[in-house]
């Protein structure tokens, strides 16, 4: 059974929430809440939740006051948050989980059975990735220039400009890097598509996502075959052909 402990300095926020747990998930036990920093420590340290919901902004206080407070993040972690798209990019570059306000039922269900099935969540939250997030947080403009993977060991966080395709493997993402290694991902290769392509990454088929920045040869074809810098040749989609031709300005 999972114990699940909320911070939120609205009552009507945790009630809400907790309602919903208590409804869709009867089998999750509730180890209680709090309205501020100083009783979530509390609360966490003598519950030991299995999950924290955590509030970003506390009038005044943040989550990550919190959580920088902690000797270790030893709980799976979801923020529950109302800020705008450009800190949701943040939490999907920093594989931590989050909900935004006003919840949705289906994605809270979808977040708690990530953490039952220990699918996207092998091992909780770094606190590498949450430094990375809050930095990404307190400055928006700020080009994403690492990724966190998470992978069947833990998390793995590597610089972007390091990762020369992405491929589809079933409901898997395999990373080919720049030091020939290869990182297995437990996210799908739709996940990084959708923050991905913001960073000069191309859909070139349906099973491949490349680096712009690491193509060295195009071959011409129907659809054509793209020579990345590792010397892979990648299969180009003739739906996407001229698009890639155009990125590249490259002419017929």
């Amino acid at each position: 059974m999972l114990k699940a402990f909320i911070v939120d300095d609205e009552i009507q926020s945790r009630n809400i929430l907790s309602n919903m747990l208590q409804q869709y998930f009867p089998e999750m036990s509730l180890a209680g809440g709090a309205s501020n920093i100083e009783d979530g420590l509390k609360g966490i340290k003598e519950y030991r939740p299995d999950i924290v919901f955590l509030d970003i902004q506390m009038k005044g206080e943040t989550g990550f006051d919190l959580l920088s407070r902690l000797p270790a993040i030893d709980f799976a972690l979801i923020f529950t948050t109302a800020f705008d798209q450009y800190a949701v990019k943040a939490f999907r570059f920093n594989a931590i989980d989050y909900l935004l306000k006003p919840i949705i039922i289906d994605e809270l269900i979808g977040a708690v059975n990530k953490v039952k099935q220990h699918a996207v969540f092998p091992q909780p939250v770094s606190k590498l990735q949450v430094e990375q997030l809050y930095q990404d947080i307190k400055n928006p403009p700020k080009i994403h220039d690492k990724i966190a993977i998470p992978t069947a060991e833990g998390f793995i966080v590597i610089p972007i400009n390091e990762i020369v395709y992405c491929h589809a493997n079933s409901n898997y993402t395999e990373f080919y890097l720049t030091d020939k290694k290869c990182i297995l991902s437990s996210y799908t290769l739709k996940q990084y598509d959708e923050i991905l392509t913001a960073q000069s990454f191309f859909r070139a088929h349906r099973s491949y996502l490349i680096n712009l920045s690491h193509v060295k040869m195009y071959k011409r074809g129907e659809g054509g075959e793209i020579v990345m810098s590792n010397g892979h040749q990648i299969e180009l989609s003739r739906t996407h052909k001229d698009e890639f031709l155009h990125l590249l300005n490259i002419k017929r």
